[in-house]
């Protein structure tokens, strides 16, 4: 517990607060739901709005076994819940330890460290040793260690109720329109510029930017889309490609790989946020170089369609 309180204490404020508490990985209309509700609670008690969020998801620890896909990294995530209005975010490193507290003894380290007075959960909330810590239990300790608690419904979205695990599943899918609806805007990658294999200058005739991302990171299906990238406060549009270059290898590991339209500076080493709009086809093999040249050719044109740019 002294480790908990010590990483709370960082970010501690002076005055009395209201506190929402979770992963919050994608930062979508669900978690905007959740801060909206934190901040008109803090507004209405005269408290201080802070959201506590995990910097690394539970099952990491609890099983490390299972293959975990943030749609959001740790820097990302801290920025999107700022742009949400939320001034104080405390990042929060899940380990071992922790999951062994207690629901009381995890509450009331947030009570102590972050002067919480009111605390903002999920119907289905779970906190502490083997999930003990429901709504009807915190609601029973909120009342023992001194803090008040505040249920957010579900939030759904054309009765399609918007959780990480949904959009996670869309993306997968190479459904990008439920993922732009789910998250309320366009989902993004984050990374540096590497050195690929020279095939898009070299043999294609379009040079391309490797984007070298987290193997923890989720990404959409294998295919072309339209894409706009963010570098140096403009706004880029770009044809992207994932997947494997079927044309050119049997078994290669995955790329992602973007080629900027009218842009010709070398961007090794520059860290590129890329912007999914549009899945404009899967991944095929072609016979022919001049084939899939013919077809670069067809997405680059339906790239400046989909993205307005012709």
């Amino acid at each position: 517990m002294n480790e908990l309180l010590r990483e709370l204490e960082l970010y501690a404020k002076k005055e009395p607060t209201a506190v929402a508490f979770g992963v919050f990985d994608g930062v979508h209309l669900g978690h905007k739901h959740v801060f909206n509700t934190l901040q008109k609670a803090a507004a209405k008690r005269d408290l201080v709005p802070i959201v506590v969020t995990l910097a690394n998801h539970p099952l990491s620890v609890l099983r490390p076994e299972v293959e975990i896909h943030m749609l959001t990294s740790l820097d990302q995530r801290l920025h999107l819940i700022k742009d949400a209005g939320i001034e104080y975010v405390a990042p929060l490193t899940f380990t071992k330890a922790i999951s062994q507290l207690s629901a009381k003894d995890f509450m009331q380290t947030l009570k102590n460290a972050l002067h919480m007075e009111h605390f903002v959960a999920g119907q289905d909330v779970s906190i502490g040793h083997n999930r003990a810590g429901d709504l009807k239990v915190l609601t029973e300790l909120g009342s023992q260690i001194g803090y008040s608690i505040e249920t957010v419904e579900q939030f759904n979205l054309h009765e399609l109720p918007v959780r990480s695990t949904s959009i996670r599943k869309a993306l997968n899918q190479g459904d990008l329109t439920t993922v732009t609806q789910l998250l309320g805007r366009y989902f993004s990658l984050i990374g540096p510029v590497i050195q690929g294999e020279g095939i898009g200058k070299e043999l294609l005739g379009y040079p391309t930017a490797n984007i070298n991302v987290s193997p923890s990171q989720a990404i959409p299906a294998e295919g072309i889309y339209a894409t706009w990238i963010k570098f140096n406060d403009q706004l880029l549009p770009s044809a992207t490609s994932i997947g494997k270059k079927p044309t050119f290898h049997t078994d290669a590991p995955l790329t992602v790989e973007t080629f900027i339209l009218d842009f010709k500076r070398n961007l090794y080493g520059e860290h590129l946020e890329l912007e999914f709009v549009e899945r404009i086809r899967g991944q095929e093999k072609f016979s022919t170089i001049e084939l899939l040249s013919a077809e670069i050719e067809k997405d680059i044109v339906e790239t400046k369609r989909i993205l307005g740019v012709l």
